[in-house]
């Protein structure tokens, strides 16, 4: 597949579907190919943003029904646009490739919840948005802003596919060349479905054969000391995604 060039993929099936290519990593894979040494360099700099806590319940009066205000964010570099339905495990996810670990349990994301990684001269700013129908709306705006769109999908919840398939073509048709990372996440989940199972049920070979597509299997686990190594794959891929896009 054009475009990423330093990714590569061990352990992975390339599926062919109506003449477009598409990568399909399992969750035991390593997708990142050896470079030569480089001399040392400063480590990269994560920063977890305070923004995580946008949204708030406006104090009600007796018998009225509670209001939700969302503050909306402005990016603060070039930006990654996490989306997916409540519980698919984002918030997780993103806690995993700020932190490299999930030790502690993480609140489900109520608003907006960036995380910026900054490589040498590059600031990435995964933006959350949470998935419930209240903030749904919001999705669209931020399609336009994003060089990367990462869906994530609880792959042991086969009864929100269908939903899960409608938002996701829909957020698609704003833009036909948005390079997109589908997350099959919680494979480690019983009844969890093979990620060729989520390819169909998310009609992925309908998407357009403008863009580039990766689906990858991953899964975290609280208490892990170690990111798996799916997980760090799908992040070094994202990253890179972003720096050839520059």
């Amino acid at each position: 597949m054009p475009g990423v060039r330093e990714a590569a993929v061990v352990g992975f099936t390339l599926a062919v579907t109506g003449g477009v290519g598409y990568v399909i990593w399992t969750f035991v894979s390593s997708g990142v190919k050896a470079k030569k040494a480089k001399p040392k360099q400063e480590p990269e700099k994560i920063e977890k943003d305070t923004r995580n806590e946008t949204a708030q319940k406006v104090p009600e009066r007796a018998n009225q029904t509670p209001t939700v205000v969302v503050t909306e964010v402005k990016p603060t570099g070039k930006q990654v646009l996490v989306l997916g339905l409540e519980g698919a495990g984002k918030t997780s996810l993103l806690h995993c490739f700020a932190s490299g670990s999930l030790e502690q349990d993480v609140t489900p994301t109520q608003g907006f919840n960036a995380v910026s990684i900054n490589r040498e001269d590059l600031q990435i700013e995964f933006l959350e948005i949470g998935g419930t129908e209240n903030l749904q709306p919001y999705w669209k705006r931020y399609m336009c802003k994003a060089m990367v769109l990462v869906f994530v999908v609880d792959s042991s919840d086969a009864a929100q596919f269908p939903l899960a398939k409608k938002h996701l073509h829909e957020l698609l048709e704003t833009d036909l060349y948005l390079p997109l990372v589908v997350l099959a996440n919680k494979q480690d989940n019983q009844g969890a479905c093979s990620i060729t199972t989520l390819h169909e049920a998310l009609s992925l070979e309908e998407v357009g054969d403008q863009r580039k597509l990766f689906l990858i299997g991953t899964h975290v686990r609280k208490g892990d000391t170690e990111v798996n190594s799916a997980v760090q794959d799908a992040r070094d891929l994202i990253i890179q995604m972003v720096q050839d896009g520059r």
